[in-house]
């Protein structure tokens, strides 16, 4: 059935009620705008806003003041109100909003010309699809032969720290944040004396890829930045996994230390390079991370 017989139906309909059927430009605009709201809701309210993300939907608050504030000290989901036992239109929307913009971060690649603008050597795992990724990260731990022999020829050997990037289950994370702590980290270990080795970036990687990164490079510490899986609405948080003298037969997650949850909603990046400086220096000193790390 085309738009033409849509219309006529309507007509017909229509007259039989004793209505005139709008003209079709006047429909087609009914069902792309919105009358004004009553209420604070609004279908025509982009959802990713501040705006709708501070909304709060509790009619006749008592103390609007009160849900004012608490609405301004968390991004959780509260003050959303309900309409009955459901929740309201522009939560529900909201929500589905948020979710879909999680999984298209999960999906989407990070372009090649962004990596080649960075000055980035670029290598992959033995994954070569992103569907692959998300169902095999098993193979997400290793590096493809051709990576393993562009680090041996590309790389500073026996760094002191080693610092790699990975796209990880966040495209957004490593994108947005980049400038703002790459820069800073690379600047603040060679200001520290330690001798850095050479940046590059890890497509389809998983975590325990850094071991064996560190095992070809003979790095004493390794530095993996990678995207976090998103959660509902951030799709943009990073995380830094280090580990001190890494090795695929014998390093156990336990041996690792997570720093996440960084960008500008939680730990702003150039403070966590700091913190991630710091981290490297005492694990030199210790020759340790994860929990056999001293505080």
């Amino acid at each position: 059935m085309d738009q033409k017989q849509i219309e006529e139906i309507v007509r017909s309909v229509m007259a039989s009620m004793g209505q005139t059927a709008p003209a079709p430009s006047e429909a087609k605009c009914a069902t792309t705008t919105c009358a004004a709201p009553v209420t604070s809701e609004s279908c025509a309210l982009d959802l990713g806003s501040a705006e709708a993300k501070a909304w709060i939907g509790v009619e006749n608050p008592h103390r609007a003041d009160v849900l004012t504030e608490l609405r301004r000290s968390t991004v959780a989901r509260v003050c959303t109100g309900r309409a009955g036992p459901r929740p309201r239109t522009q939560a529900l929307l909201r929500f589905l909003a948020d979710h879909s913009r999680s999984k298209d971060t999960v999906l989407k690649e990070v372009p090649e010309e962004w990596v080649k603008a960075q000055g980035l050597l670029e290598v992959r795992s033995e994954i070569s699809d992103k569907n692959l990724y998300l169902t095999r990260p098993d193979m997400g731990r290793r590096l493809c032969a051709e990576a393993v022999e562009a680090l041996k020829a590309q790389c500073v050997a026996n760094p002191d720290v080693q610092v790699v990037i990975s796209d990880g289950l966040s495209t957004d994370a490593i994108t947005v944040n980049y400038e703002e702590i790459l820069p800073p980290l690379m600047a603040g270990l060679k200001q520290a004396g330690l001798k850095v080795g050479t940046p590059f970036f890890v497509r389809y990687g998983r975590v325990k890829i850094e071991d064996q990164i560190g095992e070809i490079l003979g790095a004493k510490v390794v530095i993996l930045l990678v995207g976090e899986r998103p959660g509902l609405g951030q799709s943009e948080s990073l995380s830094c996994y280090a580990v001190y003298s890494p090795r695929m037969a014998t390093t156990v997650e336990a041996d690792r230390t997570c720093i996440s949850n960084i960008h500008q909603g939680g730990t702003p990046p150039v403070e966590a390079a700091a913190v991630i400086v710091d981290l490297a220096k005492r694990m030199l000193e210790q020759k340790a991370s994860g929990i056999n790390m001293t505080r």
